[in-house]
């Protein structure tokens, strides 16, 4: 089935708001086996907004419309829907049962203002989806036998990320992937310390020779994900499908795979490699500025192999809770490989951790000098006393360059822990 996507509100096409619903719901659809075409955004205006749905029904066979649906004058998008369909709108009961379960759960002592009966309100003959976190219900129309779009489909969902994503996974997701006569299953590879140029040439002649399985890289700051997808009447078959191809992947990355689960990141695989060596580890940084610590932080359990983390921005901290020498501060600067290391090295003394990451370099976009340019990073790691430095050039704005930064010291003290 072709489907497509439109993107409803003013507030989106002016930029107010990231339109996060879109590539969440793309990606969703590509892994159902639905084919997307094409994708629209519509402000708030009946007229355009009847003429998107019209063309985006003469050419697909399921529009998804996203926002609108609220109680205010400027929610269109189930109207003209249903205007499109020529379908009128009735009063569902269950509907405002549940409206005012909601107001009464999550707003007790405020009154029910008038306008949001609006949202009980749905076409004739449409599914109503029931919505558990917010008033307004996804619907579903189908065009009937001997109308203009007969057989064809709009989905209607709320625009809310909160409503939209759990609406779509638990119940529009399902019903979506009963109508294929196959369904669409995939695991990812991801991989690390390797760039993507080069990653897409040691699987090129893989690419080249797909059907079903395929794999499509996609790059990540610091890392490139293999989607491993196959299609097949159910999952077992499909896994058969894909283990010989992810088997390949695994041959030729080698260690550079830290994970073939979606759901893990980078840090989380590097937290579960500290905690299988029994390892505690500490960070000191100066132009990622906690990021990176962050990142550890933010995987539960983190506290198991994490106990201690430094911001050491100024020289004056660096050499006060690091130990990093006066002398090295002064004759190689805070950033140079001399400093990197003995910050390393200060950390673990400091806190005896078994290992630590430390970050030193110009973020920009101030700073740099013709031997020293914004962008320069030094990274140093300690891993029971044996200590590594590696230098980066990086080319971004500030927030990229640290981003890099952080990426590159996850990726670097993972690749210290492999062979400690």
């Amino acid at each position: 089935m072709v489907a497509e996507l439109i993107s409803v509100g003013t507030e989106i096409l002016l930029g107010n708001i990231v339109n996060t619903n879109a590539a969440y719901l793309a990606e969703k659809c590509a892994l159902l086996g639905l084919s997307l075409y094409y994708q629209n955004s519509v402000g708030d205006n009946e007229e355009r907004m009847e003429e998107t749905i019209r063309r985006a029904l003469g050419r697909s066979d399921v529009v998804i419309l996203t926002g609108g649906l609220g109680p205010t004058k400027d929610d269109l998008t189930k109207e003209v829907t249903a205007k499109v369909f020529g379908k009128k709108l009735y009063e569902d009961l269950h509907t405002k049962e549940r409206i005012m379960d909601f107001f009464q759960k999550n707003h007790s002592g405020h009154k029910i203002t008038e306008n949001n009966w609006k949202q009980a309100l749905v076409p004739e003959g449409a599914k109503v989806v029931e919505n558990a976190n917010g008033t307004a219900p996804g619907l579903i129309i189908i065009g009937e036998e001997g109308t203009e779009y007969a057989g064809k489909m709009a989905i209607l969902i709320p625009g809310p990320p909160n409503e939209c994503i759990p609406m779509f996974d638990r119940q529009i997701a399902p019903y979506l992937g009963k109508l294929q006569p196959d369904g669409i299953y995939s695991c990812m590879v991801k991989v690390c310390s390797i760039g993507e140029s080069r990653a897409e040439t040691m699987v090129a002649d893989l690419m080249d020779a797909q059907s079903n399985p395929t794999l499509a890289p996609y790059a990540k700051t610091g890392e490139v994900h293999f989607r491993v997808t196959a299609k097949a009447k159910d999952e077992k078959t499909a896994q058969e499908l894909m283990r010989p191809l992810v088997d390949e992947l695994l041959r030729r990355f080698g260690d550079h795979v830290y994970t073939t689960k979606e759901e893990v990141t980078l840090e989380q695989a590097v937290v579960q490699l500290l905690k299988e060596k029994k390892m505690t580890v500490t960070t000191a940084e100066s132009c990622t500025g906690g990021l990176l610590s962050g990142r550890i932080i933010n995987v539960p359990g983190a506290s198991e192999v994490l106990n201690e983390a430094h911001v050491t921005y100024s020289n004056e901290a660096k050499e006060k809770i690091l130990g990093v020498p006066h002398g090295i501060l002064k004759a190689h600067g805070a950033v140079s490989r001399e400093t990197a290391e003995a910050m390393a090295r200060g950390a673990c003394q400091a806190t005896g951790a078994d290992a630590s990451i430390a970050v030193t370099g110009i973020a920009g976009p101030d700073g740099g000098t013709e031997e020293k340019p914004v962008g320069l990073v030094y990274i140093g790691c300690c891993v029971r006393g044996n200590t590594v430095v590696e230098k980066y050039q990086f080319t971004g704005n500030r927030e990229k360059n640290r981003e890099y930064a952080v990426a590159r010291g996850l990726i670097l003290l993972r690749e210290a822990l492999l062979h400690a």
